[in-house]
């Protein structure tokens, strides 16, 4: 897939407090901050073109890891002290209290959370909703498709931050993923979100991203924010999607990390 020039991509306004950090899309929020990838800036080739993150597909390993050490120099924390887990569309979001060993395997869990300084919690996606949570002591990234929000992993990401030691304001971004727009899907998933009411749904269509926000402020979430971005049909070549693009696409990243100064501006 060809990609649209970046200057397409950056045309697309974004909403406070998201920016284009590069070729990226970044977030900043009092005590933390988030990095939403794109497919752009790696090394992979086609069909994952370029950044792929996914350890999971089918890709060269090397490139992975070539793309994996790029997002660390965007973020400016290195691989050894990220955090990831196998994603399973349930609802564990796992409290992490001590960094694991270089070795040590991944565990299932569906999001990663927690208060350490200098350590990026990291969720792959490619249509799913990534979701960072942050507060004054922790922060969290989690992969909410429409099985984990059924299931409550956003309210989940939240408890895993009050564990952690989060006593203030919680807040909340939603990062690209699949919009009401092209989100077509049988009855299971609106029976699942009947309880949200006509909004939830177009037609066919459900709102993933609506139902994401009922969610955090029932949790309480003191502040949502939405990129506002569909990876369906967003310019092509700027994110993968699995319902557009089938089972062989690759994967972005939303990351999380503490902030102690907000208004350090990014890492060049």
């Amino acid at each position: 897939m060809a990609a649209t020039p970046l200057r397409t991509a950056r045309s697309l306004d974004l909403p406070a407090p998201f920016a284009w950090v590069g070729e990226h899309i970044g977030c900043v929020l009092p005590g933390g901050r988030a990095l939403f990838t794109t497919r752009r800036g790696g090394v992979s080739a086609a069909p994952y073109d370029t950044l792929n993150l996914g350890g999971m597909t089918a890709d060269d390993r090397g490139a992975v890891q070539a793309n994996r050490e790029r997002l660390a120099s965007l973020t400016g924390i290195a691989r050894a002290r990220t955090l990831q887990g196998i994603q399973m569309h349930e609802t564990h979001v796992r409290r992490v209290r001590e960094l694991p060993a270089p070795d040590a395997a991944l565990e299932p869990a569906d999001g990663q959370a927690t208060a350490l300084s200098g350590v990026a919690a990291v969720v792959l996606t490619a249509d799913c909703l990534p979701v960072v949570l942050v507060a004054g002591e922790a922060v969290a990234a989690v992969h909410a498709g429409w099985r984990g929000l059924a299931g409550g992993v956003l309210a989940e990401g939240v408890r895993a931050l009050r564990e952690l030691g989060a006593a203030g304001a919680v807040r909340a971004a939603i990062g690209p993923g699949a919009g009401v727009c092209c989100y077509e899907t049988g009855p299971e998933v609106h029976a699942a979100f009947a309880r949200y009411g006509p909004r939830a749904r177009s037609g066919d269509h459900a709102d993933l991203k609506l139902v994401a926000r009922r969610q955090l402020e029932v949790a309480g979430v003191e502040e949502v924010h939405d990129a506002g971005l569909c990876t369906l049909c967003a310019p092509p070549g700027l994110f993968f999607s699995h319902r557009r693009d089938g089972a062989t696409t690759g994967r972005q990243a939303a990351v999380a990390w503490r902030d102690r100064d907000a208004h350090v501006p990014w890492p060049s």
